[in-house]
């Protein structure tokens, strides 16, 4: 199995989830890249269904977010 089609299904995802449903995939994206504090208010908008294995680009984006801004979080 080449990575092209791993890519792709993972663009895909990531996509859509964007298109279907921003508000969602942005907090996810900032939560677990820890960059909004821990609370239940914004857990409430966090999917952890997008945190699905091979959702790759996903844990790509939030791997980069977690690495560029380290000590930037928003305070609770």
């Amino acid at each position: 199995m080449s990575i092209m089609p791993l890519m792709f299904r993972s663009l895909v995802r990531l996509v859509s989830s964007l298109v279907h449903d921003p508000t969602a995939a942005l907090t996810t994206l900032l939560y677990y890249g820890d960059l909004l504090p821990r609370n239940l208010n914004l857990e409430r908008l966090v999917r952890r269904d997008l945190l699905h294995e091979e959702n790759y680009l996903f844990h790509f984006l939030i791997n980069v977010l977690r690495c560029f801004y380290v000590g930037t979080a928003i305070p609770s």
